[in-house]
């Protein structure tokens, strides 16, 4: 799969690499340390990720912004999204599912959950028959 990560804390993208590489998978990760990069990432590839895994807490343009702007472009807005936030507040996870979001996933503060949950996921959209439509 190829995935769009969009974090700007540099502990979570190298846990993110570090837990893909443990568990032995071939997903190509592309990083964007905020919605606007991602935004440029997405417009300068012809070819689109499979799936975002977005942060909600970024500076510049926070998760929130960038999934209005991409649920609102015709090329984008089925792309499957997943929040990856330590966010646990109720309005902001509402937000993300009227706008659009596929999964909303709390980043556990043990390593050993983070892999677990991650695991899940990634398992779960690289069998979905969207992500190979």
């Amino acid at each position: 799969m190829d995935i769009l990560f969009i974090e700007d804390d540099q502990v979570e993208r190298m846990k993110l690499q570090r837990t893909v590489s443990k568990l032995q998978l071939k997903h190509n990760i592309t990083e964007a340390k905020n919605g606007e990069e991602a935004l440029e990432a997405l417009k300068s590839n012809p070819k689109l990720p499979d799936i975002i895994l977005l942060d909600l807490n970024m500076p510049r343009m926070n998760g929130i912004e960038f999934l209005k702007i991409l649920k609102a472009d015709e090329s984008y807005k089925y792309l499957p999204t997943i929040i990856l936030t330590t966010s646990q507040n109720r309005a902001d996870l509402l937000e993300c599912y009227r706008i659009g979001i596929a999964g909303y996933i709390i980043k556990p503060l043990k390593y050993g959950d983070y892999e677990s949950k991650l695991k899940k996921v990634l398992d779960y959209w690289n069998t979905n028959e969207l992500v190979k439509a």
